[in-house]
């Protein structure tokens, strides 16, 4: 507890127990699913996809990605927090240790299956995994809150998933991708090596955000290197380590932009997204440069503004020591190429596509930081929270909260609560924001009714 208020680690994993998972793998799927050793002895996990050229079902892909181009963990072993995020047991007697009182938890294969390129098979590894992790977390529901996972493939299945989650399992929030890869355009034969975001913002996926915006859901967004997703920047890396560096900011940054200048979040005003594992420190740079964007291309652009021909002429016959009548043909000729018409004809609809990239943003990018739809995390030794507020003012205060990343490689367990609470610019209020109530606020009153229900119990 932090004055009185339950310590809430808002984003922390499941390494899942495969003979366990399996189990609840329908008969008919079960072999498609596996797990391996590669060639430089890492365990891998195998799935059997459906070809993109053949639609057989024998495609094997290897996940995390072991090679190449945005590369996917290797040694992912921490030495804690790896048998705690196999066996309950351990977790529950290190967040005793460190004072956690609740851990929200995500998973870690789940991380690939909005690569799959069966969208049948993508949907049943995610019930799977529900079904799996609240069997595996309900003697804990009084400290563990799973998160579901959902197959953005099929986005009606995924919608009916939702509801299942959070009505017949009693889970909190559910957990999405940043995006689902598509093949580029320029290279559809190259995919799904070459691929390029299918992003949130599209309106295939208008049922899973109509129907979270009904329940009052969170939606967790979460991606991971390695996964084959489009990782923006992190696909022209090769080494795990800078892969990394770049992986999650990339994808959360490209996710919360297009929800945000593709008007998903003026048309769903009452959902709350959260850019998970991302950390938080770029969001002050980034955010002014949405503004700015905002401002300058959208709220102030004047599509009309072009160069005046007759200016033009005479301020290049001025450059060119007055007006003599060699620099005058030339201006002319050099105008006739700067200003004639186009010889190719465009629709109206194409014009204003072009010129009105956005149509759908109405107001500020940084209203929706005030608006309480944007939840990020941040691990316990980001130094990031102690300034944020002087970069963004009392919004920021409202905008995290402390995710160990429990399970993982990189995960900061121990001290993690005091790192936090005990930092130079943290206050005690600002602390209580940082590790309890920002939780609570973006998962809503699911979290809410659960952690209540328990404690009074």
């Amino acid at each position: 507890m932090i004055h009185g208020r339950p310590v809430i680690d808002a984003d922390s994993h499941k390494c899942e127990n495969p003979l366990v998972f399996a189990d609840h793998i329908p008969a008919g799927y079960r072999d498609r699913f596996s797990v391996l050793r590669d060639r430089y002895g890492e365990q891998r996990f195998r799935i059997l996809d459906r070809h993109p050229a053949s639609g057989s079902p024998d495609f094997a892909r290897v996940f995390l990605q072991p090679d190449g181009y945005g590369k996917g963990t290797f040694r992912p072993y921490h030495p804690e927090t790896t048998i705690g995020g196999l066996f309950n047991r351990v977790r529950l007697e290190h967040m005793d240790r460190e004072g956690i009182d609740h851990q929200v938890i995500y998973g870690s294969v789940t991380l690939a299956f909005s690569s799959i390129l069966d969208a049948e098979l993508a949907v049943v590894l995610c019930r799977a995994y529900n079904d799996y992790i609240a069997e595996d977390t309900a003697p804990y529901r009084d400290r563990l809150h799973p998160v579901g996972v959902l197959s953005l493939q099929d986005p009606v299945e995924a919608a009916a998933e939702m509801r299942r989650c959070v009505e017949e399992l009693g889970m909190p929030a559910v957990s999405v991708a940043p995006n689902v890869p598509q093949p580029h355009p320029a290279a559809p034969d190259r995919f799904p090596d070459v691929r390029v975001p299918k992003p949130l913002s599209h309106p295939d996926f208008r049922p899973i955000l109509e129907t979270a915006q009904e329940l009052d859901v969170a939606l967790g967004i979460h991606g991971a290197p390695g996964m084959q997703l489009a990782g923006g920047t992190s696909d022209q890396l090769d080494t795990f380590t800078l892969v990394h560096v770049f992986a999650n900011r990339s994808m959360q940054q490209m996710a919360v932009a297009r929800l945000i200048f593709d008007g998903v979040m003026e048309a769903y005003p009452r959902l709350r997204f959260g850019f998970l594992e991302a950390g938080v420190g770029w969001v002050p740079d980034f955010f002014h440069s949405l503004h700015e964007h905002w401002e300058k291309r959208i709220e102030h652009f004047d599509p009309s503004v072009e160069p005046s021909p007759s200016r033009f002429l005479m301020e290049f016959a001025r450059e060119r020591h007055g007006g003599r009548l060699d620099v005058i043909r030339k201006a002319r000729g050099l105008m006739a190429m700067l200003f004639q018409p186009s010889e190719q004809e465009v629709s109206e609809e194409e014009r204003e596509a072009f010129l009105y990239e956005h149509p759908n943003l109405n107001r500020d990018p940084l209203e929706y930081l005030e608006r309480g739809q944007i939840f990020l995390s941040v691990e316990p030794d980001d130094p990031a929270p102690a300034w944020l507020p002087h970069a963004l003012g009392p919004v920021a205060r409202n905008l995290c909260a402390m995710a160990v990343d429990y399970g993982h490689w990189d995960a900061t367990l121990r001290g993690c609560v005091g790192m936090v609470a005990e930092r130079p610019g943290v206050d005690p209020d600002y602390a209580v924001r940082l590790l309890s109530q920002n939780a609570l606020d973006f998962y809503g009153p699911r979290l809410r009714s659960r952690i209540e229900s328990e404690e009074a119990a």
